[in-house]
């Protein structure tokens, strides 16, 4: 029987709704998209339910349509500064002196047994590095002998209200969460190689309203975050400084903007009329450069101190991919890597099968990935239930075990 997977991306400024095939090869063809503008949603967060939900039920609607199939359940992708995350460790003896599937959930359970506030949920339980008596770098402990299994785990924490807001929003379109799934980590899936993962890299996904992050170090991820800075904040500086409307604004940031003052002629010149002017205005593009340039500085010196703080700055020589809408404009990979000092390249979809005309762009990323993030997921559950060793499929960063919820019950709550 085929397999069908559904992702919705719930963005700031779009909702994204993909339904794809999975092929014997396990890529994904995209038989429906519905993409919609974005209502209701202000940095990743639901601020008004109403108007998310029926942006939410159109995308669904459309992508209904297209691919001829109901939906009724979906990955979901999850932004805003409310999610933080934390690493803990668990361990379990192995009496057997075999380990299984159990004693790698029991050694789940202990490194999630920390102190999470009650107005917080899990949202994933990742492995970032699993030691068999002290021997570290097991990729996949179960059959192996030893005594002793330590796990090393990437916990990811969402306010639970916010969480709960989208839930209800999605649920208004007829549609259940299967999963949520970070941003960052539904983009890496798409736009990161497994040699940039194994060598070190962050991917940083910038939208309309926040800017995700997420840092990979030996195939695994170790570290991520969001920060309420995106897109938006351009178009809003634009808006600001040429004494426009928001709309007209982003119209120019994408028609006529640039990051690098420097990369711009003096004789570039474009017209548009601001408030209170019966006529147009001729504007310079290096002063509209300025402006966009000044934010981005500030947005990549953010993403900078993030990265230091992390502590995992010298790890990183495969550098930064940058994604996500913002990524497109021309000149930021740039001033990323001036400012960074590292490598920088922007990623997006590639090798896309079926109705594709709109997603070969980085601002498609987490849309896609999302298709990618259930392959992956449905693969390792076929390998753990079976209790078989696998051979990593590409695209497959870590194993996901917050994805093999449907049978270590206890595993997440």
């Amino acid at each position: 029987m085929e397999e069908i997977v559904v992702g919705i991306d719930v963005g700031t400024t779009k909702v994204c709704t993909l339904v794809g095939r999975v092929e014997d090869d396990k890529s994904v063809r995209i038989l429906g998209v519905g993409i919609e503008p974005s209502d209701g949603i202000r940095k990743g967060i639901v601020v008004d339910l109403a108007a998310a939900s029926q942006a939410i039920k159109r995308s669904v609607e459309k992508a209904e349509g297209t691919s001829g199939m109901e939906i009724t359940t979906a990955l979901v992708s999850l932004a805003g500064a409310h999610v933080s995350s934390v690493n803990s460790r668990g361990a379990a003896g192995i009496p057997s002196g075999i380990i299984d599937v159990a004693d790698l959930a029991r050694a789940l359970d202990q490194a999630q047994a920390i102190a999470i506030p009650h107005d917080r949920e899990i949202i994933h339980v990742i492995q970032r590095g699993i030691s068999v008596d002290g021997q570290e770098g097991v990729k996949t402990p179960v059959g192996m002998h030893g005594y002793k299994l330590e796990v090393e785990t990437h916990i990811i924490t969402a306010a639970s209200a916010t969480a709960d807001n989208l839930r209800q929003c999605v649920g208004a379109a007829g549609v259940e969460i299967q999963q949520f799934v970070l941003n960052p980590l539904a983009s890496a899936e798409i736009v990161l190689t497994e040699q940039e993962r194994q060598m070190g890299v962050a991917v940083c996904d910038i939208g309309g309203g926040t800017t995700d992050l997420a840092i990979y170090v030996d195939g695994d991820v170790w570290h991520t975050m969001v920060l309420a800075v995106g897109g938006n904040h351009i178009t809003q500086d634009i808006a600001h400084g040429l004494r426009l409307p928001m709309a007209q604004a982003e119209e120019v940031k994408k028609q006529q903007g640039h990051a690098a003052k420097s990369d711009i002629g003096g004789d570039e010149f474009f017209h548009i009329r601001p408030f209170g002017e019966d006529n147009d205005v001729r504007i310079n593009r290096q002063d509209l450069a300025h402006i966009i340039e000044a934010r981005v500085e500030e947005t990549f010196s953010l993403i900078l101190q993030e990265i230091k703080r992390s502590g995992y700055d010298g790890l990183l020589p495969a550098g930064v991919v940058l994604t996500g809408g913002t990524s497109a404009l021309p000149g930021i990979s740039g001033v990323a890597s001036e400012i960074l000092s590292m490598p920088v390249r922007t990623g997006q979809p590639q090798d896309l099968k079926g109705l594709v005309d709109k997603l070969n762009s980085p601002m498609y990323s987490t849309s896609v990935g999302l298709l990618q993030w259930a392959v992956s997921m449905h693969d390792h559950q076929i390998a753990v239930s079976s209790g078989t060793k696998r051979r990593r499929t590409r695209g497959e960063s870590s194993m996901k075990f917050d994805s093999v919820k449907d049978w270590f019950k206890r595993l997440l709550p």
